[in-house]
């Protein structure tokens, strides 16, 4: 039997409960037996813009969301209006019975240019500007409405729980659209408890007032629309999962890899991350794990120090000072946060210093789109900075492989006494989905030429001696016969200023050496991932979180008989350069995907292996590519041979 995939929405303004009620209804799914795939949508601002969020469900895994919606979920008119016309034919959406006359033009958050929209398709049709035209338009397009009188339930609910309140009933409205939900889903009512639980922990109240809501709006939407709804899924699989997001699977990744000093300046969609390491500064360390307790050794047991900095500048920097102690020490940011880093990441190149920065990408230039989706700081993050030194730059495609990156950046850190930019984006960051428990036996700590004492008798201690590898031996501060010198100045092997000629030379070669070591040392296979027919006519290449509807795509093109191989560049930066020369000579046409203008790993290919692509798929409207777009375009590139294909979808 063919996997099935439905899409559910809900929306609303912000701050009234659209991201807790979608993590209600996918949590229960999930509890269920389904694999979920959720994606969150917000304005950058506080309160009262439209913000929406939709999961996919599915008894396969999935990996991304789809542009077409089974069930929109509402409780307010706007999301009516804007999201009425994504449901397809059969499915259904779920309103306020109280809001079918409300002019569409009274709706105070619609920006102008959507409501002009709109009104042009209601015009074509005939029809009036209430929520109710807009109705009817998705009822001759054969989507079934189901009205609910949310406030005569409210009532209800009131009398159940004794709350008096029309307002604090009110909040509960979102988790009444979640009961029609899984009332239409056929999912039992049963699996919310333990969702609502674990969303509103410590809140047992609110659990109970919820959970009666939910079951009394369930209980109507059985009695009224009884069992009509066509798109349902039923579980299958029974392994446990994790239900994740991104931004706590890399917090979880930096606490599992021995991270111990974490800085942050508050900027979207970074923040959440170290919002998570600070609510779990203090955590235990399992005895059946000693692997990871080796870090310990110099940072105390089971904590982490998370500090809020005044800017990003004294963020970087404070990173450096903490690896100089021997902390295993990151910062989490964003692109304008990463560019005000870069000069504190060329001293720390400068001085060796093994320092993680996590890059959340988000849309630019300037502030941009601050909490939208983007792939354009590629190219910065390899050539960003005054002066050349040597970064590793990696990239994670999804969540579970964003936990176990996590380790290998700060390995690698060490190991080449360097600093490493993990890529990450907005979509992985707000992303939320099924994935497999960590594994914590796949974590390895590798500290690299770390000493712990320097024997005098050897004679001076060299911090940047001069290695044929180019790593010197390393010392922390505080280590006795240890001393060192730190400069932002080109130095000798003490690190005392120099601005003689031969020793820039070696200085610079030495430091540029490490790049050639890891490029020899590095695997092929943590470099390079390869997804998909291998003896397929087309290779896709790609990097970050465009993974997820590549690979679902490819599941899905195999049954028309269109076959593709993937290859996930993880390691932008030294260019798995030899890999890739070979690789593209055996495939007829070469597509890239991106989420940026202008094709940045297209360039960075040719300019690193000489290799042209054939055709670019690209996207840059702050939404990240659906699976239903690359399903599309690729078929588009290898049926139609168009060369470049600009994806444009999101509300």
């Amino acid at each position: 039997m063919a996997p099935t995939r439905i899409s559910w929405m809900i929306g609303g303004a912000q701050g009234t409960g659209v991201d807790s009620s979608a993590n209600v209804l996918a949590r229960a799914a999930a509890i269920y037996g389904l694999y979920v795939y959720g994606k969150r949508e917000y304005y950058s601002n506080i309160k009262g813009e439209h913000s929406y969020f939709s999961v996919a469900l599915s008894d396969y895994p999935v990996h991304s969301h789809l542009d077409e919606v089974h069930l929109l979920a509402t409780f307010d008119s706007e999301t009516v209006v804007r999201h009425a016309w994504e449901v397809v034919g059969g499915g259904g959406i779920i309103y306020d019975s109280m809001a079918v006359n409300e002019k569409i033009t009274s709706i105070p958050t619609i920006e102008k240019v959507v409501l002009e929209r709109i009104q042009a398709k209601l015009s074509r049709e005939g029809l009036g500007e209430t929520v109710g035209d807009v109705l009817e338009i998705a009822r001759k397009n054969g989507v079934r409405l189901y009205p609910i009188p949310y406030m005569d339930l409210l009532k209800k609910v009131g009398e159940a729980t004794g709350e008096k309140q029309m307002s604090a009933l009110a909040r509960m409205t979102n988790t009444m659209a979640v009961g029609v939900s899984l009332s239409l889903l056929n999912i039992p009512i049963k699996y919310l408890e333990e969702a609502l639980a674990q969303v509103f922990r410590a809140k047992a109240r609110v659990v109970k007032a919820n959970l009666t809501a939910a079951e009394i709006v369930s209980q109507y939407a059985k009695e009224t629309f009884s069992a009509d709804f066509p798109y349902r899924v039923e579980a299958r699989q029974k392994t446990p999962k994790l239900f994740i997001s991104g931004t706590s699977a890399v917090a979880l990744g930096k606490i599992a890899a021995g991270c111990r000093f974490q800085t942050y300046y508050p900027i979207t969609p970074a923040s959440d991350e170290s919002v998570y390491l600070e609510d779990h500064q203090v955590f235990n360390l399992l005895d059946d794990h000693p692997h990871l307790k080796e870090v310990e050794a110099l940072n105390g047991h089971g904590s982490i120090v998370v500090v809020q900095t005044e800017d990003e500048i004294a963020a970087i920097n404070m990173v450096s000072g903490a690896a100089l102690t021997g902390a295993r020490a990151s910062t989490a940011t964003s692109g304008p946060g990463f560019d005000l880093m870069a000069e504190g990441m060329g001293w720390a190149g400068i001085n060796e210093v093994p320092v993680v920065i996590t890059l959340y990408q988000r849309g630019g230039p300037s502030t941009g789109l601050p909490t939208r989706h983007e792939q354009g700081e590629l190219l910065f993050s390899i050539f960003g900075g005054h002066g050349e030194f040597p970064r590793i730059v990696i990239s994670s495609g999804d969540i579970e492989e964003a936990f176990y990156d996590v380790p290998k950046a700060f390995n690698y850190a060490e190991r080449y006494q360097t600093p490493v930019v993990h890529l990450l984006d907005k979509a992985l960051a707000n992303s939320t989905m099924t994935v497999n428990i960590f594994d914590l036996s796949k974590v390895r700590i590798d500290r690299g030429k770390m000493l712990k004492s320097w024997d005098s008798s050897l004679g001076i201690y060299k911090r940047f001696k001069f290695t044929e590898d180019g790593i010197s031996p390393r010392t922390v501060v505080g280590t006795e016969n240890g001393i060192f010198w730190n400069t932002g100045d080109e130095h000798d092997e003490l690190g005392h200023i120099t601005e003689e000629p031969t020793l820039r030379d070696r200085m610079m070669e030495k430091r540029m050496k490490k790049l050639e070591v890891a490029d020899a040392e590095i695997p092929d296979s943590e470099r390079v991932s390869l997804h998909g027919d291998h003896d397929a006519p087309y290779l896709i290449v790609s990097w970050g979180s465009t993974k997820g509807a590549i690979i679902d795509a490819l599941d899905y093109l195999q049954t028309e008989g269109l076959r593709f191989a993937f290859a996930q560049i993880k390691m932008l930066n030294p260019f798995p350069t030899r890999f890739m020369q070979n690789l593209s000579q055996s495939y007829k046409k070469i597509i890239c995907v991106e989420q940026n203008y202008t094709g940045q790993l297209a360039l960075l290919l040719r300019a690193r292996t000489g290799v042209q692509v054939d055709h670019l798929i690209c996207k840059y409207n702050g939404r990240p590519f659906s699976f239903s777009e690359l399903r599309d375009g690729l078929k588009e590139a290898v049926i139609h041979g168009t060369p470049r294909i600009v994806k444009r979808s999101g509300g």
